[in-house]
């Protein structure tokens, strides 16, 4: 029996073993490719369970009707979200009229001033537009580098719908103070193009979103001269909420045959009485903007007499709609309230008086614990700055009176109030005995998810 080459016999046993480890994970690797999406997926459904919806959030997002000459597509870009899209395009037709508000904040982003200085410009005739909008990161107080990614941005889209790049408006929403990965935007222009759609209003609404718990949407329609006008808007908005301009992100479409220089006036005349009049927070926002686009592809005629004042009605109605869900939306908000303010010298003392309520945190804490402290209302009337008489003002929770004449109504009954507080949507109504100004105003209870939202809001 011949003697047996045992380093031989191991060298060829390590190269099958090797042969064999080199087999298995080629054949291995779409199954590690699974099961990390797997991991992937499950962690993003893990993080959506643990991020439950607003109590106060409608039970579903609205059927908001097609606007001829918009369109809409949004895709995942990664510019700070995983697994979601982030951002979004409307593509307009040529012919569309833009307006806007924005915010007057002294740190406001580039995309707000770039924007402002766009709508105040000649538009080219019968050119289009387009928006672009990102989630994740605001690109406010980044300096120059923030305004060359707006340039590369809004010029990326200019090429390729071939529209000037002074009809490319954009928005960003997110985190203040890093620069913007733009170039994770323009490299997904082109799926965007490729995926415009009419129908596709929900996706956008969704891709705007930051600590939103629901997208927000909300139509209306008006029997135009000929033919029928619609209304259709977006919005996000949750956290970061205050009055100057409009408090959010809101994209507002219509197919109506209207001026530009009449729709500014008409935003501009509503704003106040519904985005200028929520708060979640008192924080103003460095990105806030309001932009409307109207195509003029109705079949009804250029807007005029009673069908404009019907118009200008349901927008005024669209835009408080969207206002009061992002009241809804409020970080860890389970409870609408609304500030009522009557009987004030002016119109500018019940604003007073409305907001010094509405952002006071001792009456938001009081809401969300279910105690009808109406103490801390007359509190915040008194410290306003507002004309105020102690004994003539006037608290009511709903129809409940509970004080009056400089004291409590001696027929109000604690447990009552309690009772009242239970619900979730809450009217607080103060009337001053003084004149004839007036103010409402909507806000939301602050409880402890607001904290841990905003303590954990960059992690």
């Amino acid at each position: 029996m011949g003697k047996t080459d045992w380093k031989a016999e191991a060298k060829a046993l390590k190269k099958k073993v090797r042969k064999l480890k080199d087999t298995l994970t080629t054949a291995a690797a779409p199954v590690a490719e699974a099961v990390s999406e797997a991991i992937g997926d499950v962690v993003a459904a893990t993080k959506k369970a643990l991020k439950p919806v607003s109590p106060l959030a409608p039970a579903s997002f609205p059927a908001l009707p097609t606007i001829k000459g918009a369109e809409f597509a949004a895709v995942e870009a990664g510019v700070r979200y995983q697994n979601r899209k982030d951002v979004m395009l409307v593509r307009l037709a040529p012919g569309t009229t833009m307006a806007g508000v924005f915010t007057r904040s002294s740190t406001r982003s580039g995309c707000v001033r770039d924007c402002q200085d766009k709508l105040a410009l000649k538009v080219p005739a019968g050119a289009g537009a387009a928006i672009i909008v990102n989630s994740g990161n605001s690109n406010a107080f980044t300096g120059s580098v923030g305004d060359q990614a707006v340039a590369a941005v809004t010029g990326a889209v200019a090429d390729a719908l071939g529209i000037p790049s002074s009809r490319v408006f954009s928005s960003s929403t997110g985190v203040i103070g890093e620069p913007l990965p733009h170039e994770r935007i323009t490299a997904k222009v082109s799926d965007l193009v490729a995926a415009l759609q009419e129908d596709a209003v929900e996706m956008a609404a969704q891709a705007i979103m930051t600590t939103d718990t629901f997208p927000k949407g909300a139509a209306a329609t008006v029997q135009g001269e000929g033919g029928t006008i619609h209304i259709s808007g977006i919005a996000k908005g949750s956290g970061m909420i205050a009055p100057d301009m409009a408090t959010m992100l809101v994209y507002i479409f219509t197919d109506a045959k209207i001026g530009a220089n009449q729709l500014q006036k008409m935003v501009s005349r509503n704003v106040d009485a519904t985005f200028n009049s929520i708060t979640v927070d008192s924080d103003t926002s460095t990105s806030d903007t309001l932009l409307i686009a109207a195509t003029g592809q109705s079949s009804a005629a250029e807007l005029k007499g009673p069908a404009l004042k019907a118009f200008e009605t349901a927008l005024a109605g669209v835009m408080r709609d969207l206002a009061l869900q992002v009241v809804r939306d409020g970080e860890g908000a389970t409870k609408l309230v609304e500030v009522r303010v009557t009987g004030a010298a002016t119109d500018e003392d019940a604003a007073k008086v409305a907001f010094s309520i509405a952002n006071s945190p001792l009456v938001k804490t009081a809401v969300a614990g279910q105690d009808p402290n109406w103490g801390r209302i007359v509190a915040a009337v008194g410290k306003s700055g507002a004309a105020a008489d102690r004994d003539r003002l006037t608290i009511r929770f709903g129809d409940h009176l509970v004080a009056t004449k400089g004291w409590r109504n001696p027929d109000y009954r604690e447990e009552d109030g309690a009772s009242y507080m239970q619900g979730q949507d809450l009217v607080f109504a103060v009337d001053l005995g003084l004149g004839k100004g007036k103010r409402s105003v909507w806000t939301c209870d602050l409880t402890a998810r607001y904290v841990e939202i905003n303590a954990d809001y960059r992690s």
